[in-house]
Parts: structure tokens; sequence; C-alpha cells
């Protein structure tokens, strides 16, 4: 869990309860936020549950993806509220949600996993070009690759099915899943189930870049957005989540509106990330740390949407492959809509651009606020202006070797 993109719901959940900490290391930023700590490793359930036997607890809570299914597994074993370990686990395989659905007949799109290069054309023979390959379990559009023809699969499988994070445990004999591309834009939806109902809280537009990857580099949550009352994007959020089991909890779907219809890409057992919740707490005053805390307790949450305007973030990536000299901000271009604003790169830090990584490679991250989204679309490239990468090559040449953070505006 990391500070930046996990520390607001932190501090949201520590203003109303005591709060016990399991990490794998000594903490640091989060020591203001908890009455206590264990260091243990939180991918193992197993020394979760041995770890939390003599810690009384009232609830689990957990925001990392890789660390839901344990978080699952240690609630189960306390006798806590949690979500079946069973349904997470479908969450978090891509292939095994898409088999729910397929069993539901929900939300079709054709898939199948391949073990190597040759069942992944057979796939793709039958599916249709162009496809989408992935692996099936990691985060953050990690592998994530479109390929149109059996060229490009011969040249990405290996590397798709070769791709992994070191916080992903989960192994499978056939590691990668193709499947067809879902055409029209990509968004993304937070959710509260409770019994089975399902309720928009917001709409996320993404902005992707990097083709043929998936690469996230923005959102836009609108509290006017129409999506929330469009009655076919509702009748698919019920249908999916009946799909997999989920009965309760928030979660962060995404989805391709597509000429047919709503089809999901993916639902997880969580909160958004790429601070999407902060962005939807701008906007609706709902606070995701604190319904995670309800939903751990057994509580519904109480989750009063007060629609206030418009919020996105966009998030700053080098033109190429680039070794960082600084980050510079100029103050005085910024415009006053911009919420916050975090420089994301050290000096001697190396980007390094999708496929090579994914995420890491972005350098700055501006939020802004406004009435509308096209206003904060123009605040995001006024802000964007203010702030320059300077790589380590022509800082040097240059005699620059300053690094400025930019302000964080509240």
């Amino acid at each position: 869990m990391g500070e930046l993109t996990r520390g607001y719901l932190l501090e949201s959940v520590a203003k109303e309860y005591r709060l016990w900490l399991f990490k794998e290391e000594e903490p640091s930023w989060e020591r203001d936020s908890v009455c206590g700590h264990t260091v243990v490793d939180t991918l193992d359930a197993e020394a979760m549950i041995e770890a939390a036997r003599d810690i009384p607890a009232d609830a689990v809570v957990c925001w990392d993806e890789t660390r839901i299914l344990a978080s699952a597994l240690l609630a189960r074993a306390l006798g806590l509220p949690t979500m079946p370990p069973e349904v997470v686990r479908t969450c978090r395989d891509k292939f095994a949600t898409r088999q729910a659905l397929d069993r539901a007949g929900v939300s079709p799109v054709a898939a199948a996993t391949a073990r190597d290069s040759a069942e992944a054309l057979a796939v793709a023979e039958r599916v249709g070009y162009p496809v989408v390959v992935k692996p099936r379990a990691l985060v953050g559009s990690n592998g994530t690759t479109l390929v149109t023809d059996r060229e490009g699969l011969l040249s990405v499988f290996d590397s798709v099915a070769a791709c992994s994070m070191p916080e992903v445990r989960e192994r499978f004999p056939a590691p990668v899943v193709i499947e067809e591309y879902l055409d029209g834009p990509e968004i993304s939806v937070d959710s509260l189930c409770w019994d089975g109902s399902v309720t928009p809280l917001f709409v996320a537009r993404k902005e992707l870049g990097f083709p043929p990857h998936f690469e996230e580099v923005g959102h836009t949550v609108d509290a006017a957005d129409p999506l929330l009352e469009d009655p076919a994007l509702a009748a698919c959020l019920t249908a999916t989540h009946a799909a997999v089991g989920l009965t309760r909890g928030w979660t962060h779907t995404e989805w391709r509106l597509t000429a047919r219809g709503p089809r999901l890409v993916e639902i997880n057992a969580r909160s958004g990330g790429d601070l999407i919740p902060y962005l939807g707490r701008l906007v609706t005053g709902v606070d995701a740390g604190l319904a995670a805390a309800s939903l751990g307790l057994g509580i519904r949450p109480q989750a009063r949407v007060r629609p206030n305007g418009a919020a996105a973030i966009r998030f700053l990536y080098p033109e190429r492959d680039t070794v960082v000299g600084s980050v510079q901000v100029d103050e005085a271009r910024l415009p006053a809509s911009v919420d916050r604003l975090e420089i994301l790169a050290e000096p001697g830090q190396s980007l390094l651009l999708p496929p090579a990584a994914h995420v890491t490679c972005r350098y700055a991250l501006i939020v802004v606020t406004a009435a509308t989204a096209a206003e904060c679309a123009e605040a995001l490239d006024a802000a964007a202006h203010a702030v320059t990468l300077v790589p380590a090559d022509e800082a040097a040449g240059s005699g620059e070797a300053d690094f400025r953070e930019g302000d964080i505006r509240q």
C-alpha cells in the first residue's frame, strides 16, 4: 500500500477507528494512522492468520489487488465479514471471470487460455483478429497487448507469458488469456454491492495511451455523468456481480462501451486505483475508505452522494526512455483548479516506457477540479505545460542539477 495511492484512504479510516497494520517491513508514513503493527508477509494468508491470533480485531480491510485474496482468507479464519475467498479468486483470475460470465450468459466476450504460442494461434483463429493478449492475474495493464495478426501474436506471446510481478503469486498451467478485442471507449465504475443490489457511485472515463498496449494515462470523473443513470450499464453491473457470486462489497469494474452494448473487461473486489476513489470523493463526497471499513464490519455503508462538478487526473510520461535529471514546476503557470500535483520521479531514476515498464514510468501526476469534464481537460492541458522533465544528459550539459517538487494544493 503506497502513501500516494492509498494513504488518503488509510487517513480517513484512522479518524474513525483504531487500526493495527500488517506490513512486510517496518511502517514509515503509516505510523501516525495506526495504533500498532506487525511485520509479516501479507501475501501469505497462513502467516497473517498466525500473526493475528493475539490481536483482537473486528474487521479486516485491504485495498491492494495482490493482497485481496490473502486478506479474505484471513478474515474468514477470524470469523469476520468478508467476500468469500472463492469469489475473490474468480475476480483475480481473468479467465475464471470470463467462464463465470459465460455460464450466466452475461456480457459475452470470446476468450480462451493458452499454454504456448501454438495454442494461442489456434485460439486467435477461432476468436478472429484483432485479439487482446493478457496475463491471467497481473495488475496495472502489465503485459496486456493488442495484436492484429498471426505475426504480431507470435512476436509478443512469449513476453506476455513470462510477464510477472513479485507481488503476484498465482500460477497457471495456461498463463495467457486470448480474447476478442472490444471496440469503443473504456470506463471504470466504482460500485457498492449490498445483498445483490449494485449501486454505481461514480464512473471514470479513461484516457489510454501507448498502443498497442493499454496504459491508463488519465481518468475523469463527472458527478453528472449520464452513464450513472444508463439502464443498460445498470443491468450489466447487476448481472456481472451475480455471475461471479459477489453479493456484498465495494467493487471496481472496467468496461468497454461497444456497439453491442457494455462489455466487461474485468471485475475487481476492491476500490479503484490511480486515485480514482479520490476523484470520486471530490465530486460525490463518498469516502471509499470509510465504506471499506463499514463493509469489513458487516455494516452497510452510508454512501450518500452529494454531486459536485467534475475531477480529473493525468499522469505525465517522458517522450522516450529517460534517466531523470530534474523535474521542474513553474508554479506561476499552474491554473487555480489544480487540486494536487505530485512529482513521482527522482533524479537518476530510469523511466522506461511500455512495454518495458508500466505505471513506474510516470514522472508526475496532476489532479484538477472544475464544473465540467471539458473544463477539467483544459485545466490539465495548462497544468501539464507548467511541469518540465529535464533528462539527466541535458541537465548535466547545462549544469542543471536541482529537483523541485510541485506543491500539493488541497
